[in-house]
Formats: C-alpha cells, sequence, structure tokens
C-alpha cells in the first residue's frame, strides 16, 4: 500500500492552491518542488537529522494526505468486512469446503493480497480463479457462467462495502496517531490541507467525516479520490494525477509503516516513522529546507 503526505514547495514566490473545500482536483499552479512523504513501509528510522538554514521561500505550502495507511490502518478493517461478508453468504471455495467453515482470508494472506491487488473486486475475482469459484448461498453450486460470476462478485462487494461502512460509523475506529494534531498544525499555520487517495470517493467521504470530522473534512482544499482517474493501484495514476500538479516536481519520501507494509523496502526515503505522533510541522519544515538545501 502507497501512502503519501505531499508537501508542495514553491521556489522563490508564493503560489496558489486551489482553495475549494473538497474541489474535485488539485490545482496548485507553477508549483515547481514538491516533497512526497509516502507512509508506510521500512524498520529503519533515522533519529536525527542534519538541519541547515535556508530561506523561509522554501517552506512548503501545502500537505497532501492519503486516506488508507495514513489517516487511518484500515487493513484489517476491510479483512473484517470480507470474511464477514463470506460467512454472511457461506462461501465454500473447493480448498476450503472440507473445513465445513465459510472463507475466511487470514491477517498475513490479506497483507500480501491488498497489496499486490487493488479494489475488491479484482480481489475477489483473482481468489476464485486461483482457489476455484465457490459455492454460496447466492449460488447453491459454483458459478460456471460469467455473468453468474459476475453476480456473485457483485453481492459480496455490496454486501461487503456496507458493513465496512457500519465498522467506520460504529465509533470504534480512530485516525492514526498524530493525523488530527499535524492536519490542525497546518491549518493554524495557513498551509492548505487536501486529501488524495485511490479508494472510490463515497467511501473516503465516509472515513473522513467519521475520523477527522466533519468540521475538519469541509475545511479540506481539496480532494482527489479515485474516481477522479481511470485505473486503481497498482497503477499509480491518483498518485501521478495528483503530482502534475506540481510542474517539474521532485519528490522525496519519508515512510511511517504498518504492521502490513513493515518489511517492504523504500531505499529512497529520507525518514522513516512508525508513525506521525512525534512529528510536528515544524519537523516536516526543517526536513523539506534540509532537502531542498542538498539539492
Amino acid at each position: 500500500m502507497a501512502c503519501a503526505i505531499t508537501l508542495y514547495c514553491p521556489p522563490l514566490s508564493p503560489s496558489s492552491f486551489s482553495s475549494s473545500a473538497a474541489a474535485n482536483y488539485l490545482l496548485p499552479n507553477s508549483l515547481h518542488y514538491a516533497t512526497t512523504l509516502r507512509l508506510p513501509t521500512l524498520r529503519k528510522s533515522f533519529t536525527s537529522e542534519k538541519r541547515l538554514s535556508v530561506s523561509s521561500s522554501y517552506k512548503f505550502q501545502a500537505l497532501v494526505f492519503d486516506c488508507d495507511g495514513v489517516i487511518l490502518e484500515s487493513e484489517h478493517l476491510h479483512r473484517q468486512a470480507y470474511n464477514d461478508a463470506f460467512a454472511h453468504f457461506n462461501v465454500r471455495c473447493p480448498s476450503s469446503a472440507q473445513s465445513q467453515h465459510p472463507l475466511n482470508w487470514g491477517s498475513d494472506f490479506y497483507d500480501e493480497l491488498q497489496n499486490r491487488i487493488g479494489g475488491g473486486k479484482p480481489k475477489m475475482r483473482w481468489y476464485f480463479g486461483e482457489h476455484g469459484w465457490p459455492s454460496s448461498t447466492i449460488f447453491d453450486k459454483p458459478p460456471e457462467a460469467d455473468e453468474d460470476r459476475v453476480k456473485l462478485i457483485d453481492t459480496l462487494q455490496d454486501w461487503k462495502t456496507e458493513r465496512y461502512k457500519e465498522i467506520i460509523k460504529s465509533g470504534t475506529v480512530e485516525p492514526r496517531p498524530g493525523v488530527l494534531r499535524l492536519m490542525d498544525e497546518a491549518k493554524a499555520a495557513g498551509k492548505k490541507l487536501a486529501v488524495c487517495s485511490a479508494a472510490t470517493k463515497s467511501s473516503v467521504i465516509l472515513c473522513l467525516e467519521n475520523l477527522i470530522g466533519i468540521e475538519r473534512f469541509q475545511s479540506l482544499d481539496c480532494f482527489l479520490a479515485g474516481d477522479d482517474v481511470k485505473e486503481k493501484k497498482p497503477d499509480p495514476s491518483i498518485y501521478l494525477t495528483a503530482s502534475k500538479a506540481a510542474t517539474g516536481a521532485g519528490m522525496s519520501c519519508v515512510i511511517t509503516y504498518t504492521s502490513s507494509t513493515a518489511n517492504q523496502d523504500f531505499k529512497d526515503a529520507i525518514a522513516i516513522y512508525p508513525d506521525l505522533s512525534n512529528v510536528r510541522l515544524e519537523d516536516l519544515e526543517l526536513l523539506l529546507q534540509n532537502v531542498v538545501a542538498a539539492s
């Protein structure tokens, strides 16, 4: 899962950033420098960074947050919703039929799956193609016709989506440590805030309204979701679309990792954190200044 906060910084003069809350596209014209903080991976940590003094004109002007993996740790919630759907419809693949229990995706397997295949329907179609199409209360026998397989996957995905919404709205899910404080610090400092997520727009809106609050969501300066690009991850369209807002942008990465991404290797990262609990706005400012000075 590629998760990111992007810091936009102009070379010498202030630049414009779309001021319309929940806008569909990022429109920060004439931005020539961007530092992207991709937030899933690596265990290595830089606890001391060389701090250099550079002109304040290099301070970034906007933070662009990814949703899954940055604002919330969602992998286990999606997995729970899928497994609840499999149990609800008594989904049994040939490989699991002998166990007399519905299909259940384990955490290690799902970590691998969600990092490899984006989108719920492609996940299920791939899995059933590899492990055999299942019987269920939707179809007593494994579907053979493609239209029946489409119906099966559509029904499972629709139920799973509603279950995921229930989990998000339950009040038991909280944003990752440090996210709300960093957002508030950025707003107080006059920075622009945006969310860029590869998930569907309705899903991201639901998460944001319940996790960061309606007031913070409505104060976002920009909002870009998976609906705004043709291809979902692992295709990078969502992030490339966002990056077009900064012409000729260079991107540097700061990593925070989740349990499912801790073993990935982002060798070009300039700093790595377990989460944002100890990352202040001034730390990002100094980090960006160091990057600019070094370049």
